[in-house]
């Protein structure tokens, strides 16, 4: 165990991932045959540049990358069909940088796309006082296990890019737009400032996503960890006087943990509706009529599907849910309609 030097520490470059966690708490390196846990924070070293050229900032700033740089990441695995698979090594060695918004582990496959992941030597874990692993948990929401104070709108789709966060956001400036104080939430995925930026961009007026319930990515994190972790999310933005959430639940319904959240009773208690993205109609159809099945409230199909015409007329043809057009996403009066069958908390409007 080392000091970490104030002055090192600020000449680092420090990813989003880790923005919960204060300065004055990264205290200590420690090194040797530790395993890390996901979520603990690791001082690296840029060893080679591959795809991620540049590292998210707790401000969002993408700064560049160059060998030699210091960086400052949190420890997580990464499922991302367009990117990369990686998993928490069991160890100290070299391993990568898989995600620009500051996880590190080891890549085991990627997209032929990419050239391959940016390789880090880590320094060593980042350290408390009491020369213990910092590690994002230790600075998440606190427990929030009360009735719902929020109406809550989840939005599931078929994959990465098939628009979720593009309708979530829509649907955030349709509610803002309504006179209704929205909060947002991605509550699955990989720690990332840009969704959050958009979703501020878009009218809402609280942000929050899964590392500030503790996790630099969810997966490989199990079912009920989720549910409370998206329970923790939409308590607070209650807390923060919304009286309306959009939730945006990565990747697609065949994702192992998305499709645990889908078919958890306990969190579709949470919800007041759902809505369903998709790049195309026969996806859009399948997950519609998936998560009807399933019990959930489908109030509407969207995604980059509406980009056409003739996809929009497939997919209402066959879906059984009305699609919906970014413009309709955004009417207020949309909004005021998907909210007359739910009972709204005082919060909103007020």
């Amino acid at each position: 165990m080392e000091i970490l030097d104030g002055d090192r520490l600020l000449k680092a470059k420090r990813a989003f991932s880790t923005r919960r966690v204060p300065e004055n708490a990264m205290k200590t390196l420690l090194g040797g045959s530790r395993s890390p846990r996901p979520g603990d924070l690791v001082l690296a070293r840029v060893k080679a540049i591959g795809s991620h050229k540049r590292i998210e900032l707790p401000t969002g700033r993408r700064a560049i990358l160059f060998a030699g740089d210091e960086i400052v990441l949190a420890y997580g695995n990464r499922y991302a069909p367009d990117q990369y698979e990686a998993y928490v090594p069991e160890d100290l060695d070299a391993c990568h940088m898989v995600a620009a918004g500051g996880i590190a582990a080891r890549a085991s496959a990627w997209h032929d796309r990419l050239s391959g992941p940016t390789e880090i030597e880590p320094l060593g874990l980042v350290g408390n006082g009491d020369g213990q692993p910092v590690n994002l948990m230790d600075f998440a929401l606190p427990a929030f296990n009360g009735p719902m104070p929020v109406c809550v709108f989840a939005v599931f789709g078929t994959a990465m890019n098939a628009g979720k966060t593009t309708t979530a956001a829509a649907l955030v400036k349709g509610f803002a737009e309504a006179g209704c104080r929205v909060g947002a939430a991605k509550v699955t995925g990989t720690g990332a400032g840009g969704d959050l930026w958009l979703m501020r961009d878009f009218g809402a007026a609280e942000v929050l996503d899964f590392t500030d319930a503790g996790f630099p990515t969810t997966f490989r994190t199990d079912q009920q960890a989720l549910v409370q972790a998206s329970r923790n999310l939409v308590g607070a933005l209650g807390a923060r006087g919304c009286g309306v959430a959009v939730i945006e639940i990565a990747d697609g319904l065949f994702q192992e943990e998305t499709a645990a959240l889908a078919a958890s009773p306990d969190f579709r208690s949470l919800l007041s509706g759902t809505f369903f993205a998709a790049g195309d109609a026969m996806g859009a159809v399948a997950g519609a009529r998936h998560l009807a099945d399933l019990g959930h409230t489908v109030l509407g199909i969207s995604g980059a599907l509406t980009r056409s015409p003739l996809a929009i007329r497939e997919a209402e043809a066959m879906a059984g849910a009305p699609v919906h057009t970014l413009c309709d996403l955004v009417n207020p009066a949309s909004a005021a309609r998907w909210l007359s069958g739910t009972q709204m908390p005082a919060a909103v409007g007020e």
